[in-house]
This record gives C-alpha cells, structure tokens and sequence, in this order.
C-alpha cells in the first residue's frame, strides 16, 4: 500500500535514511550518527485475549518485536488507543498498565499517546529504538548454507481463535498468552554477539509469509523441517478441527504459489500459514555461528529451535 509513496520521497534524496520504503523490512531506520541509528515502527490491533491487562501487555510486546527484529533495543515508546465511550475507566486503566509494564520491562518509557473514540477497542504502540548502522537487522542478507533459528513456538493464532470459540483448553491459552507477552529483546540482544545474516518476527503473516519475505529478499530458498518445527500445546489438535482464523486463508492466498509442501496434509499447511502475534524471531545465519548462538541461547535459558535451512532458488519447500 505504500508503494505509490516511493514516487514522493526518492530514498536516494535521504542517504541517512538506511531501510525505508525500498525494501519490505519489519521497521524503519534512520541513521544519526555513525555510531547510532534510530529505528521507528507502530503496531496496534483488537483484543486477542479478554483480559484489559493481558492485552495492553502483548499489544506492547507485539509492537515493540520489531525494533527487537531489526536488531535493535527499545528506547521510547507512545500509546495509540482507540475506545469505545462505553468502556469502563478500570478497563482502560489496566489496558494502559499491562502496556506501560511492558515497555518498562524493556527498558524503554511511554512519553505519551493519542486517544480517539471507536465502536471496537485497538490499542498498540508507536515506538523508538536504537541500534548500530553496521549491525541492523534485515529481512535481505540470508545465503546458501545458512541455518535457520526460530527463538518462539507456533501456534498462538489457532489457540486464541480457539478460545474465541471457548473451545481452548485454559492451560493451552495461558501458555499461548505467556509466549505473546514474552519479549524478543534477550534473543536480540544474544544475537547482535554473532554475525547473523538475516532476521525478522513471525507476526500477521506467518511463518511462511514471513519466511517467504526473507528468501524473497534474499534471493534465495528457505526448506523448513516440518519435524524440527516447535508448536505449542493445543495447536496441533485445533488445527485437525479447522478452528483457523480468517487471516490464514488470507496468507495462504497471498504465499501459496511461492510454496512447495512435499505431501504435508493440508491442515498442517493451514497452521503454518496462520498468522501469529507477538511470535519470535527468525534468524539466517552460517552454520558455525548457528551453533555459537544456540549455545549463548542455551546459557541465558533462552528458547531457540533450529527450524531449517538456506539453499539455492527462490521460495520455500517444507520437508517431513
């Protein structure tokens, strides 16, 4: 949808300027001086959970999972609300709360916001972060031979669909809530000690879309390993009961031409084309520095899965 906008801000007139709207990236990023680069996103949606507190807190890691994938650490962080007048002052309180916890977490701060009237709550963050200009993560950059890292399990997407359905089982939702609140910002951190080739978040568009975006900018191949990829508890079993929200039909529309499944039944096709929230990052990077990450993962009891491989041509395979 941004595209037409190349035609009004030519990248080659802000040379400071070092991801904008030429490349498919998770943020932007603007350099300010040659040791310091600022990265700038916004990201803000309806509740997936009920509870006003959760979903502040996930609103916020979700947004700010993208500083997070461009290798960077947050800074600053602004509210972007939208409430219904109906909705209680508690409610709203404990949405802003779950969300100013968050970014506390982070070590970031909330300086602020906008707030306008709506039938339906939406809630998330515009935020600011930092990072090297040399060490930026970017979709582009992943190579032949590269391993490929996934820091959080699969599933999220099916489970809350369940629960909207009150079909979840509640251990399996409060351990789907638990991985959306957890913060990218340790696996960042451990990842900008490596040489790492290429990175993003698993978030609206999947695994496969997501993926699909990296290989793309890569010019390059990624093969996932169907048994090799983590998931977490229900999210299997809602996926044999085609419990799949309406934005896993979407993706599969948008990216199925681009991928090849080897005989994968199609409902497991359907789960890994079901978008994810707040989900963790996917890393490209060569086999030995795969091997020293996963260590350094290891040792901070950081969750890491290595998920598949880079190869030669263009788009994905997903192999048993």
């Amino acid at each position: 949808m941004l595209r037409p906008l190349r035609e009004t801000f030519h990248e080659e007139n802000f040379p400071n300027l070092l991801v904008g709207l030429a490349s498919p990236d998770d943020a932007a990023v603007y350099k300010v001086t040659e040791d310091l680069a600022l990265i700038f996103t916004t990201d803000f949606f309806t509740p997936v959970v009920d509870d006003p507190y959760t979903y502040g807190a996930i609103a916020a890691a979700n947004a700010m999972s993208d500083v997070y994938a461009m290798g960077g650490q947050v800074m600053l962080a602004l509210s972007i609300a939208a409430f219904p007048p109906k909705l209680s002052a508690q409610a709203i309180g404990e949405i802003l709360r779950g969300a100013a916890e968050k970014v506390a977490e982070a070590g970031g701060v909330i300086a602020g916001g906008h707030t306008i009237d709506d039938d339906e709550p939406k809630f998330g963050l515009a935020v600011v972060g930092s990072v090297h200009p040399g060490r930026i993560g970017k979709k582009g950059g992943a190579r032949p031979g590269d391993r490929l890292l996934l820091t959080k399990p699969l599933g999220v997407g099916i489970i809350t669909t369940a629960a909207k359905g009150d079909v979840a089982q509640p251990d399996h939702l409060q351990a789907a809530i638990q991985s959306m609140m957890l913060l990218n910002r340790q696996a960042a951190e451990l990842a900008q000690q490596v040489d790492f080739h290429a990175m993003t978040d698993i978030t609206g568009f999947a695994l496969l879309g997501h993926g699909y975006e990296m290989a793309s900018a890569s010019d390059v191949r990624f093969r996932f390993y169907w048994d090799q990829l983590p998931f977490l508890p229900g999210a299997v079993d809602y996926a044999d009961l085609w419990l799949f929200p309406g934005g896993a039909c979407n993706n599969q529309r948008t990216f199925e031409q681009q991928i090849a499944f080897n005989g994968l039944a199609e409902e497991m096709q359907m789960l890994l084309f079901t978008p994810e929230t707040s989900g963790g990052l996917l890393i490209a990077l060569s086999p030995d520095d795969a091997v020293r990450l996963e260590a350094l993962y290891r040792q901070a009891g950081q969750a890491v899965w290595r998920v598949g491989e880079v190869v030669e041509g263009t788009g994905i395979e997903v192999v048993p």
